[in-house]
């Protein structure tokens, strides 16, 4: 008897990934960020450098390493953390935290960054495009972080909190993961755009929400999503900088 050999994706070039995409010539376009629009997880990140940079207390640091290992051990899901991660600033001003994630962003995560899908969206903006950012991580980081993509912060949905008199609350207003991400963006009146992009399992049920399903593009996927890729006949994308 032989061993059945696992199907595998579609693994497009970078000209072949930038002329699929083209040729579908999308009105409306969906990114993740955190390991689409560049590599690594920016609110994981963000969030041991408030810890670093003693942002926050000692108190919360605590409760907040204690949350992530059981996230790791899988008994805090990943809705529940990637709330947390935000409500845990309660008390402080947004003007710091935008300040603080301006600066994490632009000295950590810029030189991780995409040229690739640097590229693909400036040309996608040029063509009349509207380009939309979908994230579990913070809306200070991401809004921060896409505006290198010329990306609007009226064209972000990212996990977010509630803030009064320029204090940041603990009332959660959304936390886009998984099926979170579709319902966010059906909430803005999406629901099959053209062409979405997107690195983990958890983007994709956003994935399939795609017109007629051919405009889902799974880039530096994880295990998990090259496996579901290859069951959904999604053809996959590596940037240069992280192609295996």
């Amino acid at each position: 008897m032989t061993d059945r050999i696992a199907p595998t994706p579609e693994l497009l070039s970078t000209p072949a990934f930038h002329a699929r995409v083209h040729a579908l010539s999308p009105r409306v376009a969906v990114f993740d960020c955190d390991g689409t629009l560049w590599s690594g997880d920016a609110g994981s990140s963000f969030m041991r450098w408030t810890i670093e940079t003693g942002l926050i207390s000692p108190e919360q640091i605590s409760w907040l390493n204690a949350r992530y290992e059981g996230y790791k051990r899988g008994t805090v899901s990943e809705l529940a953390i990637c709330g947390e991660m935000v409500q845990v600033y309660r008390g402080l001003s947004v003007d710091t935290l935008r300040r603080a994630a301006a600066d994490f962003f632009r000295t950590h995560i810029e030189p991780n960054i995409f040229p690739e899908l640097a590229t693909l969206i400036t040309q996608l903006q040029r063509n009349g495009c509207d380009i939309w950012a979908v994230s579990s991580t913070n809306d200070w980081v991401i809004e921060e972080g896409v505006r290198r993509f010329n990306i609007p912060a009226n064209r972000v949905l990212a996990a977010r909190v509630e803030s009064h008199n320029g204090l940041i609350t603990d009332r959660l207003i959304h936390v886009p993961t998984d099926e979170g991400k579709v319902e966010a963006l059906r909430r803005v009146n999406i629901t099959t755009p053209h062409a979405v992009f997107g690195n983990s399992v958890h983007d994709a049920a956003m994935l399939s929400i795609t017109l007629n399903n051919r405009g889902a593009f799974p880039v530096n996927p994880s295990s998990d999503l090259l496996t579901r890729s290859a069951a959904e006949g999604w053809p996959v994308y590596f940037p240069a900088s992280v192609a295996p």
